[in-house]
């Protein structure tokens, strides 16, 4: 079914959204699609994020049209609901929408009030038709600084992924589908805001921003269109009289008395507002006066600062009309960044304060038009707006009440997010999360400094909750802001010791996780904590050893030895089956210099002592060690069994605990690797796929490219030239960082190119693979084995020596059993001397794929019809369809049915093949 997906949707979360439909259960769909209960969540999440609807019911919906194959329409996720009607603006409607047709950035500037965000959502609502993968609106009112990623991804419904920093998700996101981004009230993040927008602007090509704000963003290329006020005797009046008319049907007003009103007032949509609100209780009349002596007291000439004296006149007229209970309230509203609730506004309150009472006085603030009503769903909140709230903070500040009304509001986030934290199964906390998050982040931002127990409890609940909505980076940042306000050292080494876990899932596997280990540590000493002290060190330990390529520098092997010996005193006489399992993990590590290797009988020892404690995270990584011992000793066999244990572990390890994080990604990575090394393709193909559905382990163009390989090597080329480019660019967005695991695929993608005849792809797709690996390192890798398939293909003997050195060059990985039987089999086709010695030299493996290429070998060496057949009987069993094509060529019986199964892969055969 070709449907348009305008939000972005993945196949995944398209099959999620059909079941959906059929009103199943997310225990259901986990069931029919084999993933987590928690995966399903997050893709429902996203969904009503991407399509912008506010429940299960409305996605049900949405799978009807699905499923009828109608394209659903661009959406703007995150769109606001207009509550009042619009009045004016039509040239500036016209103009705006024929800029945003021309440029990529326009940005709507002018003061506050001035209806810059009314405007902008009327134009994201009617430019719908020309962003057919809709995108989304962004509020940042409620953003800080450095917040502005997680805005964006929050309404785009996008998270952290290892290896993929959450601005690298919501560039992947947009990608080159030509989409719509609104940023709204950009002035108090412009700093972090232009260069987020240059970044988005230059990775994807066919994204245009719509932002507004009170200055110009200042990036290359950006069309400023100033708003100015509402032009008097037309729009400025409509507008008076339509909220007056809102606020007392009965409104007559005389139309010389509204123009004058309109006038005092400088055309501003916002102080238009505020006045008409009033118009019930003073008529025009009373407005008139009341106004002109408020004018006279507020200082300042008249010019340029005028709308804004107006504006401020009229907000601080409107406040003195409130009574003490609505001005009191009025003023705490203003500690929250963002919506809020009726819970929210009592956590602020007064002691004794009723619901129903702060609903009444909400309602008449509302009335007023100084608090603006939201509403999603059936949920309703409310907020001030940016203009309004700079207000309310300055009366705050005037009544000495900041302190308190900040102390409050500091509790009220603590114990919110505290309260979240019980709920993390579900898939409500989610949206609650994401509605109270700017919130929990401001009043961390200004609680009292130095350690003290609310701003610790609110940091590590922030922290947690952050981990699990995955926004990796930002958990990081608060466990170690938990760290400094923890009331006690103890405290604070749990605190160090999750943030390393969570480096771990960020994909930083080296320095950062060993030296907040030591801290760790180092606070669990002086908590005297022997326990936790011991576990911190031999985790060090094992992080070193384990995960020696993070270190820009090897860590002495001496050191290493000192702080194993230091973590075994701190345990001395420790009956702790956790201390003892990390240590014996550690000593297993540690027992050689060498990097990369571990003692396979203490291996097994911590195992033993690993399963004492029934933990599937300490299992597993227990079980990795010994792995290790087994991948030197070259027994793929070995390690693919216990890849296979540590997969069934991950049903057993909290999603929500960043402590189980290293464990759930090494395993899924590990586990794709020794399938391969085994040459068990359908178990790489599974494996990828499950990486790629993971909301933890898998960042898109990380999980393509672990697919791409077995795709190639099952003969599936075209899905894995379609994935290529998702793989390519994801990598690009993503800062081309230096990493070995894209290589592989990016080699696999030469080698269909090559296949099909297609020079040019073949030498753009090898130079790729050896691009995001900085350089051709001088022993065996999957370039080779690549290079000598292709000579193998076309019968080429030249070179063949030397290349056939290269694939036997051996390093410890999946692919040398791979690049020797090629390389044995070019031997054959070249006629080298030293090839029955070399095939009997690349038979020595445990690969399934290796062994049906070595039997195609030594069927072409000997003319052997027998294992030539045998060959074709591997290839079948592990789906490799070129490779089994190609055998079938060197059967006489069978040759046209490989010429024909090679056809309809688009491989050509070479002419002496026929």
């Amino acid at each position: 079914m070709d449907v348009t997906h305008p939000a972005g949707a993945s196949k995944r979360e398209i099959e999620v959204l059909v079941m959906l439909g059929a009103r199943l259960s997310n225990a259901d769909i986990a069931g029919r699609l084999h993933i987590s209960v928690r995966t399903v969540e997050n893709h429902v999440s996203s969904l009503l994020r991407k399509y912008g609807v506010a429940d299960r019911r409305a996605l049900g919906e949405l799978a009807v049209q699905v499923q009828a194959g109608a394209p659903v329409p661009g959406r703007l996720a995150g769109l606001p609901s207009a509550l009042t009607t619009f009045i004016g603006r039509s040239a500036e409607r016209e103009h705006l929408m024929e800029t945003l047709r021309g440029a990529r950035l326009v940005t709507v500037v002018g003061p506050g009030g001035m209806g810059k965000t009314r405007l902008a959502g009327q134009i994201a609502g009617a430019a719908g038709s020309s962003f057919p993968s809709g995108g989304a609106f962004v509020d940042l009112v409620p953003a800080r600084g450095g917040y502005i990623a997680q805005a964006v991804a929050t309404v785009l419904g996008v998270s952290e992924r290892p290896q993929q920093s959450l601005e690298d998700a919501v560039v992947e996101r947009l990608g080159e589908s030509r989409s719509l981004l609104v940023l709204d009230n950009c002035e108090h993040v412009i700093d972090v805001v232009a260069p987020f927008v240059e970044r988005v602007l230059a990775a994807c090509p066919a994204t245009h921003i719509l932002a507004t704000s009170r200055e110009r963003l200042g990036v290359r290329g950006e069309r400023a269109v100033p708003l100015g006020p509402l032009p008097l005797e037309s729009d400025a009046e409509r507008l008076f009289i339509d909220r007056a008319t809102a606020a007392d049907p009965g409104f007559g007003a005389d139309p010389v008395v509204v123009a004058k009103l309109c006038a005092r007032l400088d055309g501003m949509p916002l102080a238009i507002e505020l006045a008409a609100a009033r118009s019930a209780g003073l008529g025009e009349n009373g407005l008139l006066a009341a106004l002109d002596d408020q004018l006279r007291l507020v200082a300042g000439g008249r010019g340029v600062d005028e709308r804004h004296r107006s504006l401020r006149a009229v907000i601080g007229w409107s406040y003195d009309l409130l009574d003490d209970e609505e001005q009191a309230l009025f003023r705490r509203l203003a500690v929250f960044a963002g919506a809020f609730d009726l819970a929210a506004v009592a956590g602020v309150s007064s002691a004794g304060s009723t619901h129903g009472a702060i609903a009444d006085v909400l309602g008449r603030l509302a009335d007023k038009s100084l608090v603006s009503v939201h509403r999603r769903g059936g949920a309703v909140r409310w907020r001030l707006l940016q203009t309004v709230r700079a207000f309310a903070i300055e009366q705050l500040d005037v009544s000495g009440e900041r302190p308190e009304i900040q102390d409050r509001h500091l509790r009220w986030a603590a114990d919110v997010a505290t309260e979240l934290e019980t709920r993390l199964d579900g898939d409500e906390w989610y949206e609650e999360f994401d509605g109270v998050a700017d919130d929990l982040r401001a009043a961390l931002a200004v609680a009292p400094e130095g350690p003290g127990e609310l701003p610790h409890r609110l940091a590590q609940a922030l922290a947690h909750l952050a981990y699990t909505r995955r926004f990796l980076m930002e958990s990081l940042g608060h466990y170690r802001t938990a760290a400094e306000r923890a009331p006690a050292p103890g405290e604070a080494a749990a605190d160090l010791y999750a943030a390393s876990a969570v480096s771990h899932a960020i994909g930083d596997d080296g320095q950062r996780p060993f030296d907040l280990l030591l801290a760790a540590a180092q606070r669990a000493r002086v908590a005297g904590d022997r326990g936790a002290t011991a576990i911190a060190l031999a985790q060090a330990v094992t992080t070193a050893r384990r995960h020696p390529a993070g270190f820009a520098a090897e860590v002495p092997y001496e050191r290493l030895r000192d702080l194993l010996d230091e973590a075994a005193s701190a345990a001395d006489g420790s009956s702790d089956a956790v201390v003892a399992a990390r240590l014996a993990e550690a000593a297993a590590w540690a027992a050689t210099a060498d990097r990369y290797e571990a003692d396979l009988v203490l291996a097994e020892a911590a195992v033993a002592a690993a399963r004492a404690t029934g933990d599937p995270v300490l299992i597993s990584a227990a079980l990795d060690t010994v792995a290790t011992a087994d991948i030197v000793a070259g027994r793929g066999g070995a390690v693919r069994q216990i890849m296979d244990e540590r997969l069934t572990l991950l049903p057993a390890m909290s999603r929500h605990d960043p402590n189980a994080a290293p464990e759930i990604v090494d395993t899924y990575r590990m586990a794709h690797l020794a399938a391969l090394g085994v040459g068990d393709l359908p178990a790489a193909l599974s494996i990828g796929q499950r990486t790629m559905d993971d909301d933890l382990a898998g960042s898109s163009y990380y999980s393509a490219a672990l697919l791409i390989t077995p795709l190639v090597l099952s003969g599936r080329f075209d899905e894995a030239l379609r994935m290529a480019g998702t793989a390519w660019e994801g990598w690009r967005r993503a800062g081309r960082p230096r990493t070995g695991t894209m290589s592989p695929p990016m080699a696999a993608v030469a080698l269909v190119h090559g296949l099909r005849g297609d020079d040019e792809g073949y030498a753009l797709w090898r130079s790729r693979a050896i691009e995001v690996i900085g350089e051709l390192p001088p022993h065996s890798t999957f370039v080779s084995m690549v290079d000598a398939r292709l000579a193998v293909h076309a019968g080429r003997a030249e070179d063949a020596a030397a290349l056939v050195r290269l694939t036997f060059n051996g390093i410890r990985s999946w692919s040398p059993p791979y690049s020797r039987a090629v390389g044995a089999e070019l031997a054959v086709v070249a006629g080298l001397p030293d090839a029955p010695e070399l095939l009997s030299a690349a038979e020595r493996h445990e690969s399934a794929w290796a062994a049906a290429c070595t039997a195609r070998a030594r069927g072409r060496l000997h003319g052997d019809t027998a294992a030539l057949t045998a060959a074709v009987a591997g290839w079948e069993h592990i789906g490799a369809r070129f490779e089994r094509a190609s055998t079938l060529l060197l059967l006489p019986d069978r040759a046209a049915e490989g010429r024909r199964d090679l056809d309809a892969l688009g491989v050509e055969v070479p002419a002496q093949r026929v």
